[in-house]
């Protein structure tokens, strides 16, 4: 009678070093996909707003090349920032000052009326305006012109205009000697603009002296 065959026993193998890789490269993958989402999520929470592309100034008029948009991550609340999901503000006008790079404000931009500046032109020494820029902040002292010698000593000159912001700075005149002049507009309270024009036709001498911790513009 023909005997059976015994089922031999299946000796067990460890775990080769090609498992291993293969565990470690499962985990590589899961935790690729995790970080991936997680990007993901904290790209989702960004949300466009408009930054100033140069230092604006009270009293400007917004144009196309003002604002840039910027994706960022806003905290909770802080709402009050003009979002970029819709068009720029174009022919509306600044409210207050913005630098470059700062995120602009809702309140910052207004209409025509809500201006309280008007911009006026001035005259004064090239040497004294060599570092102003636009976006700097002025006091303006006007010194009447004396209309004999002896009246000379007797005129007083006055502060009449405190942290005006400078809006553009022109090209010079005669040089860059002495007696060289430089045009520089600036923005004047409404309240303030006939004073100062009424010195302008009278040939007074206007100085603009740098404000006292003032930051000095750097915008084009």
């Amino acid at each position: 009678m023909t005997e059976l065959a015994r089922p031999s026993a299946k000796r067990l193998q460890r775990p080769s070093w090609r498992d291993s890789r293969l565990v470690v490269g499962v985990l590589l993958v899961i935790l690729a996909a995790t970080l991936g989402a997680k990007a993901v999520a904290s790209a989702d929470d960004r949300v466009p707003v408009w930054v100033a592309a140069t230092n604006l100034v009270a009293g400007d008029t917004v144009e196309g090349a003002s604002f840039v948009r910027a994706d960022v991550r806003l905290a909770d609340g802080m709402n009050a920032y003009l979002g970029a999901d819709a068009p720029a503000p174009t022919g509306s006008f600044m409210l207050r000052d913005v630098r470059a790079g700062e995120m602009v404000p809702v309140s910052a931009v207004g209409a025509a009326d809500e201006v309280g500046v008007q911009r006026v032109t001035v005259r004064a020494d090239a040497m004294a305006t060599s570092g102003l820029t636009r976006g700097s902040r002025v006091d303006v002292f006007v010194t009447p012109k004396a209309t004999t010698t002896g009246e000379q000593a007797s005129v007083s000159t006055q502060r009449v205009l405190r942290s005006a912001a400078v809006a553009n700075v022109l090209t010079s005149s005669g040089g860059f000697g002495a007696g060289s002049m430089t045009s520089v507009q600036i923005y004047v309270p409404a309240d303030k603009v006939q004073p100062l024009v009424e010195a302008v036709d009278a040939e007074a001498k206007l100085t603009l002296v740098p404000s006292v911790g003032a930051v000095s513009g750097g915008g084009a």
